[in-house]
């Protein structure tokens, strides 16, 4: 399957009824203040928003009026009209709108857009009119007001925005919306927001114990609680049964090397923003490792290989430390510290494709098994102007390793889109956004073709002819890290992970202290089964014991009373609800170990 082209934003309907409504809320605002001015209303993801410079701030209340008014614009099918102007025309038009007359000196003098960035070509200035409110504006729009439906519209927040983004210029107060194609669709996604904040990995993943921050460690390193150590077990465990079967060797390699080695692999200056600063000692610059790569390209090159050899494949779960900048660090998702699922693997240009497929079947592996059904494998492609400066400087080899990574996907009938200006710096890749049950989207994997280090580190396989041959190299993190792994499977199951995942399996819960005894003998035949279990012999009434398991949210609870004691047997109270009373202690083992082993969904 050839490569899929997929709908800009800016093309679609959506956009244009996003970009119409900030026009509609505009005229609704300065009807409400008509001293207010206006800057600059786009469309963004999922919605709008418009700045404006207000007399006073805006209240909850204001919004509803607002967001009334807008439904009445709307309601009076206006066309929106576009016209052409000089700029000297927009200066009359716009004689009141301070903001507005510096976006127009912009635009004749410099060709500059919105936010003083230069344009390539000189723009037209236009003008976009409906009902009584004019805009200075690009466009698109939709045609009339009808096609905004109003049903289908809420304001959803009102924010502070220096204008152009300037920390020097006034504070302006943004105020956010959205709008879909239908009441349908609205519903949908507000539903998704809540359903988002209640999946939230940063709030679940402290209640259910299973990573904090702290101050005193640092921002972006995360110190993973039991329960968190116990998933990161069970996802490497998973990691290495896959790549034991696909023949790869595990290696390890130390957390800190010398500046040299950094040097020799291009990573310096290429990466030095996001390095941590170096540390000296007897007179060597040492860094903490940002990357694996190096160091598995020396252990590659640590002897004579031959193409007999090859592929050879090396794994590591190695920690890696990058200074991501303060203001875009986001609980797991943008950390300093992170456990990658890591591996290099070595081949010749014959093998590239079935190796490079080999990951992608991988992929699907493990989008079947964490049930995700939707998905975007992106091509990530080199930029001619950033040869040298953000990509090794090879035109040849980028545009034929690029046209292998083409060929592939197409050959192995995998969909896939492409970008420009978005490779990393030694070669093309495939990265891969996910989209959640619920649908957020999260970039997640990546498969990224190595052309340039392989070369700088002098690795070498003898081919079949007898001749030394440098060979590819493919870098590739199907499970991404650890911590962006959880963070994912923490929002996409709500903290409802399968049985083989979950940090606690089984809860034991005695209905009385008489029972207690029972409870920790079942507990250690489960353990001794394989079976993370645990009793709570807390002073607890039996409920309040339930409540709290499915606080947080343990797959089964067994309920043990007299009468289940007196016969050697359990009550099972399953987390989705379902109860089984009376049954053997052996008959719940083999269907929790059946789950487990078969690493199912279902409880």
């Amino acid at each position: 399957m050839a490569e899929q082209k997929m709908e800009r934003y800016e093309d679609s309907v959506l956009y244009k009824i996003r970009h119409s409504s900030a026009h509609v809320m505009a005229q609704a605002v300065l009807e409400m203040f008509p001293d207010g001015k206006v800057t600059i209303g786009p469309p963004v993801e999922n919605g709008f928003y418009y700045d404006f410079d207000l007399p006073r701030n805006l209240t909850p209340e204001d919004l509803e009026q607002i967001e009334k008014r807008m439904r009445q614009i709307i309601a009076g099918k206006h066309d929106f009209v576009k016209k052409v102007v000089s700029a000297d025309e927009a200066r009359k038009i716009f004689a009141d709108q301070p903001y507005k007359l510096e976006l127009i000196d912009g635009l004749e003098k410099g060709g500059l857009d919105e936010y003083g960035n230069p344009l390539q070509e000189k723009p037209e200035i236009s003008i976009y009119q409906q009902d009584k409110f004019t805009d200075l504006c690009r466009g698109p729009h939709v045609e009339n007001t009808k096609e905004i439906k109003p049903d289908a519209i809420k304001l959803m927040s009102v924010a502070g925005a220096y204008w152009r983004g300037d920390e020097n210029n006034k504070m302006l107060q943004r105020i956010y919306g959205t709008a879909w194609e239908s009441k349908k669709d609205i519903e949908d996604y507000l539903w998704k927001l809540e359903e988002a904040k209640k999946r939230d990995h940063r709030k679940l993943g402290k209640e259910l114990e299973i990573f904090i921050f702290d101050d005193e460690v640092g921002p972006g390193l995360p110190l993973w609680l039991p329960n968190g150590g116990v998933m990161i077990e069970e996802l490497e465990k998973l990691a290495k049964e896959m790549e034991e079967r696909a023949g790869y060797l595990r290696v390890r390699t130390p957390s800190i090397s010398k500046e040299e080695l950094f040097l020799h692999s291009g990573h310096l200056p290429y990466y030095a923003e996001s390095m941590y600063p170096p540390m000296e000692l007897e007179g060597v610059k040492y860094y903490v490792k940002p990357m694996n790569c190096p160091m598995h390209h020396k252990i590659f090159g640590s002897k004579g290989r031959s193409y007999r050899d090859l592929p050879i494949r090396l794994a590591e779960y190695g920690t890696c430390y990058r200074y991501e900048k303060s203001g875009e660090l986001f609980g797991l998702m943008r950390v300093r510290s992170m456990q990658m699922n890591d591996a290099h693997m070595y081949c010749s240009e014959d093998q590239f494709e079935e190796e490079f497929m080999g990951v992608i079947g991988l992929y699907h592996k493990y989008f079947k098994l964490f049930g995700i059904e939707k998905y975007v494998m992106r091509l990530s492609l080199h930029s001619k102007e950033g040869l040298g400066k953000k990509y090794v400087d090879n035109e040849r080899l980028w545009l034929k390793t690029e046209d292998m990574v083409r060929r592939a996907m197409t050959n192995g009938n995998v969909p896939f889109v492409e970008a420009e200006d978005e490779a990393a710096f030694y070669g093309p890749k495939i990265d891969v956004q996910i989209w959640s049950v619920i649908g957020k989207e999260f970039s997640l994997a990546t498969n990224q073709v190595d052309f340039a280090q392989p070369a700088r580190f002098d690795l070498k396989f003898t081919n079949k002819e007898g001749s030394e041959e440098t060979p590819l190299c493919i870098h590739r993190a199907p499970l991404s890290t650890h911590e962006r792994m959880i963070g994912f499977l923490l929002e996409h199951y709500a903290g409802n992970f399968p049985v083989w995942l979950s940090p606690e399996q089984v809860r034991v819960i005695p209905v009385t202290d008489p029972q207690n005894e029972y409870a920790h003998q079942i507990v250690q035949q489960l353990r001794d089964q394989g079976i993370r279990a645990s009793a709570d012999i807390s002073a607890q009434r039996m409920n309040a014991k339930i409540r709290a398991a499915q606080l947080m949210k343990v797959p089964y609870m067994l309920v043990v009373g007299e009468n289940e004691m007196k016969a050697g047997q359990v009550s099972l109270r399953a987390r989705d609800g379902s109860q089984q009373n009376n049954i053997a202690l052996s008959e719940f083992v083999a269907r929790a170990k059946d789950r487990i082993t078969k690493r199912a969904a279902e409880l």
